[in-house]
């Protein structure tokens, strides 16, 4: 559904989704897309590599401060991992560390390693990455031959399947927490295999419940020129899992100046903020009448306390 904040100047806001091809950065899809539509405040909510294809979840506006809470979405991708060899970068860009292994396992095994990485589990980062060691990113010191010391990260794989083999290619589909990386999946199931392995392509067919099938291509996109705004995903359509109110006009006030609301603020009552995933409790929408959402808040002591106030 079209966006109508989109169209009217000062009220931008809200998710685009784009089909990402391989060759350019989130960085640079975001640099492209800044310069078709003219708006400086957009962000994405969470890199794909250069390489990699797919969904990338792009937020426009006010909504950049939705961005943290939209990157924690699980994410699920269609990968090729290439037995046989790793390398240093854990994938296919990368130079091969030591000599290609020709003995390789087959489908049973392969499968059964696999599915030992379902679940929780600390992850090794890759070397080039852009996590941060003492202020720089990883892939700088690894590109200088520095020492790269990663702290491992709990993270959680709620599916892994083969889909299919060809030779020394296994085709995989993974649904995984924010944070995972697919390349050090193939590097890791390498090691266990014992024969090495690197990431040869990937495609991220999902971020949350958004498909791919719904994302405009990037060349499409710059196509569209401001018009792309119309296809922008409202703030309050961007976060279907989480509970809203609708505020009346003291409590919209009352809100934009960052003052906590009680029942008498809103229509119906007091809504129950389940908890995450991780155990955490998620915030509650704050909705104007047309349902438009203004705030972001916390439930405490009867009274809903705005922790993030778009407007």
């Amino acid at each position: 559904m079209p966006n109508a904040e989109s169209r009217v100047p000062g009220m931008i806001s809200g998710v685009l989704l784009i089909d990402k091809p391989s060759g350019p950065t989130s960085h640079d899809v975001v640099a492209r897309l800044r310069r078709t539509t003219g708006e400086r405040r957009m962000g994405h909510t969470g890199t794909l590599d250069p390489r990699a294809t797919g969904l990338l979840a792009l937020v426009l506006g006010q909504a950049t401060r939705l961005a943290s809470l939209l990157t924690g979405s699980d994410k699920t991708y269609d990968a090729a991992i290439r037995l046989g060899v790793g390398t240093d970068t854990d994938d296919a860009a990368g130079s091969p560390i030591g000599q290609p292994t020709k003995s390789l396992p087959d489908d049973a095994t392969v499968a059964a390693a696999l599915g030992g990485f379902v679940g929780s589990q600390d992850q090794r980062p890759p070397a080039y990455s852009a996590k941060k060691i003492a202020g720089r990113k990883a892939y700088e010191l690894a590109r200088e031959a520095a020492p790269v010391e990663l702290t491992p990260v709990q993270v959680t794989v709620h599916s892994l399947t083969m889909t299919g083999r060809t030779g020394d290619l296994v085709r995989v589909e993974v649904r995984a927490s924010s944070g995972f990386y697919v390349r050090a999946l193939a590097r890791d199931l390498g090691e266990r295999l014992g024969c090495g392995a690197h990431l040869d392509s990937l495609r991220r067919t999902e971020v949350g419940r958004w498909p791919v099938s719904a994302a405009l291509p990037l060349d499409e996109a710059e196509a569209l020129g401001r018009e792309v705004l119309g296809r922008l995903i409202p703030p309050a359509d961007a976060l279907p899992d989480l509970a809203g109110v609708r505020l009346t006009p003291p409590g919209l006030q009352r809100v934009a100046h960052g003052n906590p609301v009680g029942p008498e603020h809103f229509f119906g009552g007091l809504p129950m903020a389940a908890p995450s995933g991780t155990g955490q409790v998620r915030p509650v929408k704050l909705l104007d009448a047309e349902g438009r959402l203004v705030a972001l808040a916390h439930s405490r002591g009867g009274a809903l306390h705005p922790v993030v106030v778009l407007g």
